[in-house]
Protein backbone atom coordinates (compact mmCIF):
# COMPACT_ATOMS: atom_id res chain seq x y z
CA UNK A 1 0.00 0.00 0.00
CA UNK A 2 0.82 3.52 -0.24
CA UNK A 3 1.38 5.99 2.41
CA UNK A 4 -1.16 8.86 2.29
CA UNK A 5 0.73 10.71 5.12
CA UNK A 6 2.84 10.68 7.62
CA UNK A 7 3.30 11.65 11.40
CA UNK A 8 6.47 12.27 13.66
CA UNK A 9 5.43 12.10 17.11
CA UNK A 10 8.91 12.90 18.42
CA UNK A 11 9.20 14.89 21.01
CA UNK A 12 5.67 15.80 21.57
CA UNK A 13 4.47 15.24 25.17
CA UNK A 14 1.65 12.69 25.68
CA UNK A 15 -1.35 15.52 26.09
CA UNK A 16 0.31 17.34 22.34
CA UNK A 17 0.85 13.96 20.72
CA UNK A 18 -2.89 12.85 21.51
CA UNK A 19 -4.18 16.31 19.83
CA UNK A 20 -1.91 16.01 16.60
CA UNK A 21 -3.09 12.38 16.70
CA UNK A 22 -6.34 13.32 16.27
CA UNK A 23 -6.54 16.35 14.05
CA UNK A 24 -3.83 14.41 11.47
CA UNK A 25 -5.96 11.27 11.22
CA UNK A 26 -9.29 13.34 11.02
CA UNK A 27 -7.20 15.89 8.30
CA UNK A 28 -6.21 12.87 6.44
CA UNK A 29 -9.28 10.82 6.47
CA UNK A 30 -11.40 14.21 5.21
CA UNK A 31 -8.44 14.29 2.41
CA UNK A 32 -9.50 10.51 1.41
CA UNK A 33 -6.65 9.17 2.63
CA UNK A 34 -6.83 5.42 3.28
CA UNK A 35 -3.39 4.19 4.73
CA UNK A 36 -1.06 6.22 6.70
CA UNK A 37 2.22 6.40 9.02
CA UNK A 38 2.25 7.31 12.63
CA UNK A 39 5.84 7.52 13.95
CA UNK A 40 5.57 6.96 17.43
CA UNK A 41 9.69 6.39 18.38
CA UNK A 42 10.99 3.34 20.36
CA UNK A 43 11.37 5.78 23.45
CA UNK A 44 15.13 4.99 23.64
CA UNK A 45 15.95 8.89 24.37
CA UNK A 46 13.73 8.78 27.45
CA UNK A 47 15.17 5.43 28.61
CA UNK A 48 18.93 7.42 28.10
CA UNK A 49 18.16 10.61 29.96
CA UNK A 50 16.39 8.76 33.19
CA UNK A 51 12.75 8.59 31.58
CA UNK A 52 10.02 6.27 31.04
CA UNK A 53 10.89 4.54 27.75
CA UNK A 54 8.35 4.56 25.16
CA UNK A 55 5.63 6.14 26.19
CA UNK A 56 4.43 6.96 22.85
CA UNK A 57 5.00 3.80 21.73
CA UNK A 58 2.54 2.21 24.45
CA UNK A 59 -0.18 4.86 24.53
CA UNK A 60 -0.80 5.23 20.72
CA UNK A 61 -2.50 1.77 20.01
CA UNK A 62 -4.31 2.40 23.32
CA UNK A 63 -5.57 5.88 21.28
CA UNK A 64 -6.35 4.36 18.19
CA UNK A 65 -8.78 1.78 19.85
CA UNK A 66 -10.62 3.95 21.54
CA UNK A 67 -13.99 4.86 21.00
CA UNK A 68 -13.54 8.74 19.77
CA UNK A 69 -11.36 7.12 16.68
CA UNK A 70 -13.63 4.34 15.67
CA UNK A 71 -15.35 6.49 13.24
CA UNK A 72 -12.09 7.14 11.65
CA UNK A 73 -9.58 4.58 12.38
CA UNK A 74 -10.27 1.14 10.58
CA UNK A 75 -7.28 -1.04 11.82
CA UNK A 76 -3.19 -0.66 12.51
CA UNK A 77 -0.09 -2.74 13.00
CA UNK A 78 3.35 -2.17 13.10
CA UNK A 79 5.12 -0.68 10.44
CA UNK A 80 8.13 -2.11 8.65
CA UNK A 81 11.95 -1.81 9.64
CA UNK A 82 11.87 0.70 6.87
CA UNK A 83 9.10 2.50 8.19
CA UNK A 84 10.65 2.55 11.20
CA UNK A 85 9.61 -1.35 12.89
CA UNK A 86 8.82 -1.25 16.39
CA UNK A 87 8.75 2.57 16.66
CA UNK A 88 5.62 3.04 13.86
CA UNK A 89 2.16 2.64 13.00
CA UNK A 90 0.47 1.86 9.50
CA UNK A 91 -2.74 3.05 10.26
CA UNK A 92 -5.99 2.12 7.70
CA UNK A 93 -8.99 5.16 7.54
CA UNK A 94 -12.11 4.38 6.90
CA UNK A 95 -13.80 6.83 4.22
CA UNK A 96 -14.95 9.81 5.56
CA UNK A 97 -18.94 9.75 5.93
CA UNK A 98 -20.44 12.13 3.13
CA UNK A 99 -22.85 14.91 4.57
CA UNK A 100 -26.12 14.49 2.64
Amino acid sequence: MEIDARLDLHGMTQAQAHAELRRFLRRAQSRGAKFVLVITGKGALARNHGGEPGVLRRQVPLWLRAPEMRSCVSAFEQAHVVHGGEGALYVRLRRARRAD
